[in-house]
Formats: C-alpha cells, sequence, structure tokens
C-alpha cells in the first residue's frame, strides 16, 4: 500500500512540474524518476516552443533553472535544487525532498561493489546518490579532501565516517593519524587508540608545531624514497626486504580551520599548501573541515591544491561559491546532504552522507583499543580484521535520524 502511495505521489509531482512549467511558458516533460534516500530528482526533457513563422524552438535549460521559486511553491517543498543540465543526461534535473529521509548506513556503503573496487586500503563510505547507488573513493586518489557545513548539516558526521571508513580497513602498522580539534569536542572520543600518532592535539598554539612536524615527516620520506630509489609510499613498501616496517599512510585530520586561520594566518597557509602540494607521494593526505567557508578562512591558494570537496548546507550562495565556485550548497537540506566535488567530475554530485552514530563510534575505537593488548588477532590480517571491526562496530547501533553536526 505504502509503495502504491509513494508511485501516486511522485506521478503527482510530475504532473505539477509539468504544468508549473507549461505556465509559464517553459514546457517539458518528466521523462525519467530517479529516487534517492532523501531527494527524488525529476528528469524533465525541455519541449518545443512555436514561434513567429511556425518555427518550433526548443526551451532553454536556464529558463527552467529560473523557474526554481515557483515550482519550490507548486510543489509546497522546502526547498528545490535544479540542476541544467544533468551531466551525461539529456535533460534538467529538478530534486525535490522526500516525505519521509531514510538513513545510509556505514556499512551498507563499505559492503557495496563501488567501495569493495577501490584497490587501496585509504577507501572511504561517502554516501548514496539521487538514485540510492553508493559511493565511496578512495582518499589516496583525491588526494585530500576540504569539507564545509553550517552547524548541524553533517559536516562532523562526514569526518567520524570518514575515521571509521579507514579504522575498518587498516591496522595500526598500515595507518596513523594526527588528529587536530580546538574545540576539544569532535574528535577526542578517539583518544587512545593505536593508530593516533600522538593524542588529539586541543591546544590551539601547538597546531601549526604539529603541521610543521607533518612537512619535517614528508620531507624524511622523500629522503628515503631518494636513497631507495622509490618513487613512492607504495613503490617503498613494495621492495622493502622481508622483515622490515611498512611504512605507514598518515591522514591528518583539522576539525576547524578557522580556529586555526585566525591564529597564524600566513604560516596556516603556508605549511598546508606545501602539504598539500607535495605529501600524496609520501602517502600523506589531509582532510580539512570548516563551519566557516570565507575566503579568509579558505584562501585561493589553499582552495587550489584541494579539488576534491564536499560542501554540506552553508548560510547563502556566497559560501557556496567559495567551496565549490558555484552557488547550489546554500539550497542543501542538511542532516547529511551534501555535494560531492572530485577532480575527475564536471559537476558536484548531491549525496546523502553516511550516517554513524556515537555508539559505532565508541564501538570500533573500543575495539582498536582492545588490540593494544591482543597482537595476536591484530596479525590476522586486514580483511578478516576489517570484517571483524565491521561486526563490532555495528552492534547495538543506536538507530537515530541521519546525520547533523
Amino acid at each position: 500500500m505504502d509503495q502504491e502511495l509513494d508511485h501516486a505521489l511522485l506521478l503527482q509531482r510530475a504532473k505539477t512540474i509539468e504544468e508549473t512549467l507549461d505556465a509559464f511558458g517553459a514546457p517539458g516533460r518528466v521523462v525519467e524518476v530517479r529516487t534517492g534516500p532523501v531527494i527524488t530528482q525529476f528528469g524533465v526533457e525541455p519541449d518545443y516552443l512555436t514561434v513567429r513563422g511556425g518555427k518550433k524552438v526548443r526551451v532553454k535549460v536556464g529558463t527552467i533553472a529560473q523557474l526554481d521559486k515557483d515550482l519550490q511553491l507548486a510543489l509546497g517543498a522546502k526547498s528545490i535544487r535544479i540542476e541544467a543540465p544533468v551531466p551525461g543526461k539529456g535533460y534538467v534535473g529538478i530534486e525535490v525532498p522526500n516525505e519521509q529521509a531514510s538513513i545510509v548506513r556505514l556499512r551498507d556503503v563499505m559492503e557495496s561493489d563501488q567501495f569493495k573496487r577501490i584497490k587501496s586500503s585509504l577507501g572511504i563510505a561517502l554516501g548514496q546518490g539521487v538514485d540510492g547507488t553508493p559511493v565511496a573513493a578512495d582518499l589516496s586518489s583525491m588526494p585530500h579532501l576540504l569539507i564545509a557545513g553550517t552547524t548541524g548539516s553533517g559536516k562532523s558526521v562526514c569526518v567520524n565516517s570518514i575515521i571509521a571508513s579507514l579504522l575498518l580497513e587498516n591496522t595500526p602498522e598500515q595507518l596513523k593519524f594526527i588528529m587536530v580539534d580546538p574545540k576539544r569536542v569532535e574528535l577526542t572520543a578517539y583518544n587512545g587508540i593505536p593508530h593516533l600518532v600522538a593524542p588529539v592535539v586541543v591546544e590551539l598554539e601547538r597546531i601549526v608545531g604539529v603541521l610543521k612536524w607533518v612537512t619535517r615527516e614528508m620531507d624524511e620520506r622523500y629522503r628515503r624514497f631518494s636513497a631507495a630509489g622509490a618513487r613512492n609510499i607504495d613503490d617503498f613498501n613494495k621492495h622493502l626486504p622481508s622483515g622490515e616496517q611498512l611504512m605507514p599512510y598518515i591522514v591528518v585530520i583539522i576539525d576547524e580551520l578557522a580556529d586555526l586561520m585566525m591564529l597564524a594566518p600566513e604560516e596556516t597557509e603556508r605549511v598546508i599548501t606545501r602539504l598539500a602540494a607535495l605529501a600524496r607521494a609520501t602517502g600523506i593526505h589531509l582532510v580539512i573541515a570548516t563551519q566557516r567557508p570565507s575566503v579568509d578562512v579558505v584562501t585561493g591558494l589553499i582552495k587550489a591544491n584541494f579539488p576534491t570537496r564536499i560542501a554540506f548546507a552553508v548560510a547563502g550562495s556566497v559560501d557556496s561559491r567559495v567551496i565549490l565556485d558555484q552557488p547550489g550548497a546554500e539550497r542543501l537540506l542538511g542532516r547529511g546532504d551534501m555535494l560531492y566535488m572530485s577532480s575527475d567530475s564536471p559537476a558536484p554530485q548531491r549525496l546523502q552522507g553516511v550516517f554513524v552514530s556515537d555508539t559505532e563510534i565508541s564501538n570500533i575505537t573500543r575495539f582498536w583499543r582492545q588490540q593494544m593488548d591482543d597482537s595476536d588477532r591484530a596479525a590476522a590480517g586486514r580483511l578478516n580484521l576489517s570484517q571483524f571491526a565491521l561486526d563490532e562496530m555495528s552492534k547495538d547501533s543506536s538507530r537515530g535520524s541521519s546525520g547533523g553536526g
């Protein structure tokens, strides 16, 4: 019965879209409907208008895009977003919030074919697309990630899902974390896990020093590569003599860039841009988040070195342009609704981010703290350990609603 109601609602909305477009002199036909966890995308193919002399001219996609407010009113929607046109499709996408949103679980994405196809151990589960398809990415190929969004947008949950993805796929021998949390509330739950190079850094005056240590580590790795005749970390580890310890990846998580830029803007910008430009080959990757994507925080130099970016809901179109170089993020719904811009995509992709509960974070951190006293299990190998950790994380996980923060 619910499916019949949902189908009837979709048909009604498609009809409303066509009637509204026709009423404003921009006729179009709904040719495809793609339903995701939070929004439904109606694919509208622009129709033809008869002009003077009987000549037929197709409606411009820009004309349809300008009717966003009228369509929002006609549909009675909280917000709509128009993608004109949808890359790779012959239509305009009109994205309308669903009556009921569904949660995207980390496990659903990590067990998908899309995640399993990632050859690197730095795969991260991002969410589901507008058609419900799981979306995952390889941090090693990004090679750094910039995340922006206001309070309650899902930014913090996204950072946690990235950390959880990496913890579930890597032993402490394979991956190390450096975490920076000036607010002292977002990342301190990870203190005590064996992957940390040092306890979560919370003192502002120490942060720039920590980043300088990372640059020295990068330089030292390049010296070791040169001596070994290796091009990058994978090449170096591949030719290590038997029994020697692998060089681990290092992922640097910075929870609030704005605090650093207020304290020491020039030094912070210089260190971050140098790392972003050079650190990839050494296996060092940056994940930087901010609530305030203004030009004095996300400078042009920083942005130029972070081609992969995620925008959650922001305050206005100016903030959206800072993070994505285009408007659109101001129309997002919050609670995990995001625009994901990768270096190999012509336009940002709308996703519903995965939700990781506090209970799941607690389970995975407890699991890894226990491994510090259980070397036998830690030696079991990545694949078995990953599955075991995933099972442990999912135990008694809360069924709350999807991601704020």
